[in-house]
């Protein structure tokens, strides 16, 4: 079980320190032990969302987020918001890979950066993962919560964008060949987001997991979002999802109503 945890050793005082740790259980259920008192590996910077990828040829791959947190980057859109007299600056996550050593005790290499928030405004992107900012939310830009997987000969990365707390989180996805990369942001983009201006109830759709029928056919994306019923808890949705015929990933969501099983 891969895990993120303010680290103890904290000389500077940092109000985010979260590293990656790793614990071990016999069973699924736990109980779940640590594999160390250090992290897995420090980067230098606080690591969250680490989820993992085995591929085919059993080599391992872990993909995290580095934090917002001390990481003011330029951009266009952080431009517009100081000329706007909105905020002085932009912090952002981005999104890393690394290969790990096959007895999951560090990294081999190192992280290689695979998705950040778009620098230019005209990038397609730059409109739903800014929201957080252009709205005046907070002066952040999030690219997190990262989920990997391969169907076929290609590698499908879905990430979360804008602030987890608030209205404008969403998904969207990137795909690349390699498991490191280079990943290209789908056109489709944002394949899950509020409905509330079509007459819906859910806001603030995001972080995925993926998990699958037990007979291997239906994919499922499994995300948390909020309702107007559910107010600012956040409450956990599964939906059924897929990859069409032409590689476009879609989810068929967010549902508040029964939906039949698979």
């Amino acid at each position: 079980m891969f895990f993120s945890a303010d680290w103890r050793e904290n000389p500077t005082n940092e109000l985010e320190n979260f590293r990656i740790g790793v614990a071990v259980a016999d069973k699924p259920t736990g109980p779940f032990k640590e594999v160390s008192d250090r992290p897995l590996f420090d980067p230098g910077y606080p690591a969250i969302d680490g989820n993992l990828l085995q591929d085919a040829d059993g080599r391992l791959y872990l993909y995290f987020s580095r934090c917002c947190y001390k990481h003011p980057v330029e951009s266009e859109v952080a431009t517009w918001a100081r000329e706007k007299g909105m905020f002085n600056e932009i912090e952002e996550s981005w999104i890393y890979g690394v290969e790990l050593k096959p007895d999951l005790s560090g990294i081999i290499g190192e992280p290689v950066l695979i998705l950040r928030p778009p620098v230019t405004n005209e990038d397609p992107q730059a409109e739903w993962e800014s929201r957080s900012v252009t709205s005046g939310e907070v002066n952040r830009r999030w690219t997190e919560g990262s989920y990997i997987f391969k169907k076929g000969d290609t590698y499908y990365m879905m990430y979360s964008a804008n602030y987890f707390g608030g209205k404008n989180y969403a998904v969207g996805y990137a795909t690349a060949k390699q498991p490191l990369g280079p990943f290209v942001k789908s056109a489709n983009n944002p394949v899950l987001q509020k409905n509330v201006e079509k007459g819906g109830t859910v806001t603030g759709t995001g972080h995925n997991s993926v998990t699958y029928s037990k007979d291997g056919k239906q994919m499922y994306c499994v995300y948390h979002d909020r309702t107007t019923s559910t107010g600012e808890e956040r409450v956990v949705f599964i939906d059924k999802m897929g990859v069409d015929d032409k590689g476009n990933l879609y989810v068929e969501g967010s549902t508040t109503t029964p939906q039949n099983m698979h």
